[in-house]
């Protein structure tokens, strides 16, 4: 039995960024539960990395494009588990020890420019230390943070392993 190509990687990371989105969205609006600032931030880097597995789903390049988009989902991956890394840490802490985050993210981002409102919101964590879902005792950040790690690592050794490694 054969592995699966890099191209085949690459369109399952695309499918189960969309599937981590398509859960997110239940969650809100079947399941009621209110995003916090930092799960709207976890949110765009999930999309974002699903957004790169499906462009070099789409685009399906060479040893040096692959390289390359090898080198953009290690970003969006790191980014998406250090916003998640960072909401679990906030979660562990004492509840109430952490200042609020103050106004929702757009409300945010109409006062400030963006890297002002997501340091905010990187400092901040009161509204985003409620834990309001888990599954097998992991919160929703703890599982974006295990995903997005091992999307990642599975997309960027996709794209860097030599043709006849991945066979």
């Amino acid at each position: 039995m054969t592995g699966l190509t890099r191209r085949g990687v690459n369109g399952l990371g695309a499918v189960a960024c969309a599937a981590m989105m398509a859960f997110a969205l239940y969650t809100q609006y079947v399941g009621r539960l209110t995003p916090c600032n930092m799960c709207l931030l976890q949110r765009a880097a999930v999309m974002l990395l699903g957004g790169v597995f499906l462009v070099s789903w789409v685009h399906h390049p060479k040893a040096f494009g692959a390289r390359v988009y090898a080198l953009l989902i290690a970003l969006a991956a790191g980014a998406g588990a250090a916003l998640a890394g960072r909401q679990v840490w906030m979660q562990a802490q004492p509840f109430g020890s952490l200042p609020s985050c103050g106004a929702d993210l757009y409300t945010l981002l109409d006062m400030m420019s963006v890297p002002e409102a997501v340091m905010l919101v990187w400092r901040g964590g009161g509204d985003c230390q409620a834990i309001t879902w888990s599954l097998f005792g992991l919160s929703m950040a703890a599982w974006v943070l295990v995903s997005v790690s091992l999307l990642g690592l599975v997309g960027i050794g996709a794209n860097l392993l030599p043709r006849s490694a991945r066979r």
